[in-house]
């Protein structure tokens, strides 16, 4: 399985997905919102919001293993 990349993160940008970590852990229904290099290096940033919620959080793109598109439509039939 190739790494999340920095190309993968862009076609994400604006969408609602469920983003898996490395560690196991899966940050689930998120939209990304933009991707940014921290101010120490040449790390890049994934800044991310929750569905519904309007605080941001930030994860390094190093720590992603891969994301998952979600269908809200899907969601909101079954809700």
């Amino acid at each position: 399985m190739e790494n999340f990349s920095l190309n993968s993160a862009k076609s994400f940008l604006g969408k609602n997905v469920n983003l898996h970590l490395k560690d196991g852990a899966v940050i689930v229904n998120v939209q990304l919102i933009k991707i940014k290099k921290s101010e120490y290096g040449k790390r890049k940033l994934v800044e991310y919001t929750a569905y519904g919620n309007r605080k941001l959080n930030i994860i390094p793109l190093r720590n992603i293993a891969w994301a998952e598109l979600l269908n809200l439509n899907l969601i909101q039939a079954a809700g």
